[in-house]
Formats: C-alpha cells, structure tokens, sequence
C-alpha cells in the first residue's frame, strides 16, 4: 500500500481535506479519531486519565472534558508529558492495527496501490518516518487563529497557545514533499486537492519502492 503522511497547523482545513481525499477512494486513517476514541469513557486510556488527573476532567455527563485537560497540560510540562505516556502509546498501536487492516483495501481510480492517508496533526513533530510521501496543508496562520476562534469557539489566547506549541508553518512547509493550498475559498481548495491527488496516483507505482531498496 502507498502510505502518505497528512498534517497541518490547527484550524489548517485538514480535516476537510481528508474527507475531499476519502471521496477519491483513499483510506484514511485519523489519529485525532483514534485519540478521541481511545478517550472515551471506560476506556484504559480514559481511566488512567482520570487517576493521573483526577475527577476534575471528567464532565457532568461522565465523558472526558477536552478543555479541562488542556487548562492543566498547556501550562505544566510534566502534566504534558504523562499526558503524552499515557495516549500516544495507545494511539500508535491503534494506527499500526488499522494499518495492517489496509494493506489489502481496493485501489483508487488511477493508484496501483491502496493510498492510505494517515492524518497526523503533529507528523512534523514526532517525526513518523512510516510514510512516503508528506502532504502538508497550508495557509496562513492568521487564518487558522481566525478559523479557531470563530468556528470552534475559542478564546483568541488559547487558540494562540495552540498554534505556539506546534511546530511552524515554516517547519511544516521544510518537512513537505506536496503542499495543499488553502489561502482561498472551497472551490481553490477541491482544485488543490484534485491535483495533489493526481500526483499521489502517478507516486503510487511500486517502482517507487523497488527504487529506494
């Protein structure tokens, strides 16, 4: 299977752009999904949230709440890093499971091989080297604050706070081999999409493999 590596700054349209790649028949896997997932009440990972944490990050409907771990972890390094010990081990594992279940995924019009998009927010930062190919999607990071504060509600400096603790856009752009434009409206977005999807066909020769053995 061709395994491409998806990632973009919070509130890039990433998310968008998965769903515009799953309509052209690839395989996605969404670590945010799998986190969230991994997070849910009676879960491990959720349990032993809770005893690290305590009570105080679970809502009044028994589910995790999301801004409760966020206020204690953005400002504790060491909250941050148990947070880190306790999910991202269950996370990767969840990935590598879904990984195996899509080697044998159809192939997508035009592929030779099952695309399987892994969408990692944070692909630059932890450095997965599972992949071929890094399609970064990019705008402005004007745009993203703008986006976090109007559609997800945020508080302007938390949503500055998230943006700062991730890696930059010009990191994420040196880390690139494709790049989706997302400065302009939907419709420049599909056009973006549909010719980073053509380049992911034509990259999706297994010559491309053979080539680097």
């Amino acid at each position: 299977m061709f395994v491409v590596g998806l990632t973009g700054g919070i509130g890039s349209g990433k998310s968008t752009v998965s769903a515009m790649l799953a309509s052209r028949g690839a395989v996605i896997i969404d670590a945010d999904l799998i986190t969230r997932q991994l997070q849910e009440p009676g879960a491990p990972v959720f349990e032993s949230m809770v005893d690290r944490f305590g009570s105080g990050i679970v809502a009044a409907d028994g589910t995790l709440d999301r801004q409760a771990v966020a206020d204690i972890v953005f400002h504790d390094a060491d909250a941050l890093a148990d947070l880190n010990a306790l999910v991202h081990p269950a996370v990767g594992a969840e990935i590598a499971n879904q990984l195996a279940a899509a080697a044998g995924a159809p192939v997508p019009n035009g592929a030779q091989r099952p695309v399987v998009i892994l969408d990692v927010p944070l692909l630059v930062e932890t450095g997965r080297s599972d992949v071929e190919v890094v399609v970064v999607v990019d705008t402005h990071e004007h745009h993203q604050h703008e986006r976090l504060v109007t559609q997800r509600g945020l508080d302007p400096a938390d949503a500055t706070a998230r943006m700062s603790r991730q890696a930059s856009r010009a990191d994420r752009l040196n880390r690139a081999d494709l790049v989706i434009d997302n400065t302009g409206d939907l419709d420049q977005l599909e056009r973006e999409v549909e010719r980073v999807w053509q380049e992911l066909c034509a990259r999706s020769a297994p010559t491309g493999i053979a080539s680097e053995e």
